[in-house]
């Protein structure tokens, strides 16, 4: 009930300000910063917004939560934080000491040792705060997630005092019960069928990680013989032509601005806007989760990577920094890394047979941007790569521990039994990017390619026909026409084009080719759809407007039914032919899982995203002009440094590159209670 400040970031500046800046040799836009305040203790409690500035000395303050929602914010769409978790679980524990025959039948446990696990959204209507927690056994070093004792419970948490919070149901294998005291009378009158679980040991428990045989010989390792290519200053990094600005929002994680390959502006704004999580159960808790994890915080549970293996060993990694639920900054050190990859694949190549004698060919290296979010059991990996093709890839890769419920009945509809008592349940994984791209230019259309089949007469057979595919070219002139639904065939070729052209007289265009498998995010009947409705589009390209920067905002997870932000009121059929256009991007796959989830999903076959590549944007494929170039003739000696760069590699690499001491900090800004959405 207390007014606080539950968080500060940067406020981003008005594109066209940063234009008249980068491009125009205007007046730098004045730094700024974006202050969120819980107002608990007003009249009328409410989420407030305000941007402060110019930093570092501010001197102003204005209240723009109208101008960005239409209206105040009420104060129950607001996160859960820290402190509401330790009390609901204060309350829990307290709720739970009135059942101890049942605890110590079913678990082994007085009920204190047990981990607790939150699922959102709270209740069905706008206002409720009413939360299924999950119970699993807690085993140190290990993931709990995959250990449910089939125990739910329901708290009432929408009172703004502590003392007006109360447990409203408990459901434990299949059951429902109205109190604790009265699942522990049913199972002191023998009317309640137990499953005993005992506690795991640490040794043998289901989910754990910890490795099974000593170390073996060292694989291959990556390194640069001379050092690296690329140059980072500040959060501004170039690399082979390309240059990038990156950054991280403590909400809704990586985001990229100012993306240039050769000088040429190509990406105003790459980023990540929401994750959404939703699966299938017969307990409450799984049925009920939708998570969308920009709220509790992608970029800010964004932790230390691990040199090595979280990114290669001599990658450059950098600290980031955020403002919430605190009275000064934190820092998650070394939680992003660059590099440059080498796939061990050509980029492009050619050898020749025929003719004359020759080959020639360049590998596949790419500068990669990286952070990996872990939220609650899920781990994602974010990647933005920069190949020397113009194109930019843009992937996710999910890992970390499945979410189980407790096995029973019908459990398998849902999912399938990966332990003795645990179900690994279906879901779906949405992930949804923000491309606010300038080809050539801010002003550009739509256009779509595909082929179609037509019957022709032979020319130089008249009596015979022929099916001759020919390309069907579409200019999409307002958003309703390039909103592209989830389930229906996108077009094979969608491009921002410009009205220039390149030498050979076509628009100079970026392709968007998308690699997905999402199933479907939610029935647009559903009352909390509106919440998630950018979910319903593949891709939806909409022309920019300030009042329009995010897709979906933190304050939709708790009301989902009142949504701050709904992504579907963007298109209204606009115009989008030579405009300052955005395309929305979604990607996803079902998740089923299964014994090969145990201990922890793996990221091949996990794995989807998008390319963003040149579509005769140049006159020929940039790449020619590499200096990373192979090429030598049958007439040559390729064995020569002077002929072939790849004969250099032996003696470059002749010495040990030295290496920097392994370093590990990752666990110690870190409390153990609560993390982000559980206890």
């Amino acid at each position: 009930s207390d007014n606080c400040i539950a968080s500060v970031d940067v406020q981003v500046p008005a594109k066209a300000e940063v234009l008249r800046f980068l491009d125009g040799g205007g007046a730098r836009p004045p730094r700024e910063a974006l202050a969120v305040l819980y107002f608990g203790s007003q009249p009328e409690p409410n989420v407030t917004e305000y941007v402060v500035g110019p930093l570092p000395t501010p001197a102003y303050h204005r209240d723009v939560t109208v101008q960005k929602y239409g209206g105040k914010v009420p104060y129950h769409r607001r996160p859960v934080t820290g402190k509401e978790y330790m009390d609901i679980n204060a309350l829990i524990q307290r709720e739970l000491r009135k059942a101890p025959r049942f605890l110590a039948a079913c678990c082994n446990s007085s009920g204190t040792d047990l981990a607790i696990l939150t699922t959102a959204p709270r209740g069905f209507k706008s206002g409720d705060r009413d939360t299924w927690f999950v119970l699993f056994h807690n085993v140190a070093g290990t993931g709990y997630y995959v250990l449910p004792v089939g125990l739910e419970v329901l708290v009432e948490h929408r009172d703004l005092h502590v003392s007006g919070w109360r447990l409203r149901q408990v459901f434990y294998n299949g059951q429902y019960f109205g109190s604790v005291e009265d699942l522990e009378a049913a199972f002191t009158a023998s009317f309640l069928e137990v499953v005993r679980i005992p506690k795991p040991q640490a040794e043998a428990v289901l989910g754990s990680m910890r490795p099974r045989h000593l170390p073996g010989s060292l694989g291959p390792l990556q390194y640069e013989p001379q050092g690296p290519r690329y140059h980072i200053r500040d959060n501004y990094v170039t690399f082979q032509g390309w240059s990038i600005t990156f950054g991280m929002n403590p909400n809704s994680g990586p985001r990229l601005f100012d993306i240039r390959y050769r000088g040429e502006r190509i990406v105003y704004e790459l980023s990540l806007q929401e994750a959404l999580a939703l699966y299938g159960s017969n307990c409450p808790g799984g049925m009920s989760t939708r998570y969308l994890d920009g709220s509790f915080g992608i970029g800010r549970f964004a932790y230390e990577l691990v040199r090595g293996l979280d990114c290669p060993y001599t990658a450059t990694y950098v600290d980031r920094h955020y403002l919430a639920e605190s009275d000064t900054p934190k820092t998650n050190q070394n939680s992003l890394c660059i590099f440059e990859h080498d796939a061990a694949l050509p980029l492009r190549r050619h050898f020749s047979d025929s003719q004359s004698l020759y080959y020639g060919g360049l590998r596949r290296n790419t500068l990669v941007i990286r952070a990996i979010s872990t939220l609650i059991n899920y781990d994602y990996i974010w990647d933005f790569m920069f190949h020397a093709s113009g194109a930019i890839e843009v992937r996710v890769h999910a890992t970390g521990y499945i979410s189980s419920s407790f096995f029973y009945g019908r459990g398998t509809d849902y999912g399938n039994r990966v332990g003795p008592h645990t179900l690994g349940t279906m879901h779906l994984h949405h992930i949804h990017y923000k491309v606010d791209l300038d080809v050539n230019g801010q002003l550009n259309s739509l256009e779509t390619q595909d082929m179609a089949y037509e019957l022709v007469k032979d020319p130089w057979s008249m009596q015979n026909t022929i099916e001759r595919p020919y390309l069907r070219r579409k200019r999409p002139e307002r958003e309703d026409e390039a909103a592209f639904p989830l389930n229906t065939p996108l077009p094979r070729y969608i491009s921002f084009a410009s009205p220039k052209t390149n030498k050979w007289g076509h628009p100079r265009s970026y392709r968007i080719q998308i690699t997905s498998f999402a199933g479907d995010h939610l029935p647009v009947s559903s009352p909390m759809e509106r919440s998630i409705s950018w979910g319903r589009y593949q891709l939806a390209v909409t022309r920019r407007k300030e009042e329009e920067p995010t897709s979906t905002s933190v304050y939709n997870q708790n009301d989902p039914w009142t949504p701050t932000v709904t992504f579907a009121d963007f298109i209204n059929n606009e115009t989008i032919t030579n405009e300052d256009l955005v395309a929305w991007i979604s990607v996803g796959f079902l998740h089923v899982p299964h014994a090969e989830d145990i201990p922890n999903t793996v990221t091949a076959g996990n794995s989807v995203g998008f390319l963003l590549r040149p579509y005769n944007y140049f006159s020929e494929d940039p790449s020619v002009e590499s200096p990373d170039s192979v090429y030598f003739s049958g007439e040559q000696d390729a064995g020569a440094c002077g002929v072939n760069p790849l004969a250099c590699l032996p003696p470059a690499a002749a010495c040990t590159p030295h290496l920097p001491p392994f370093r590990y900090g990752g666990f110690l800004n870190i409390s153990l209670a609560p993390p982000p959405g559980g206890l």
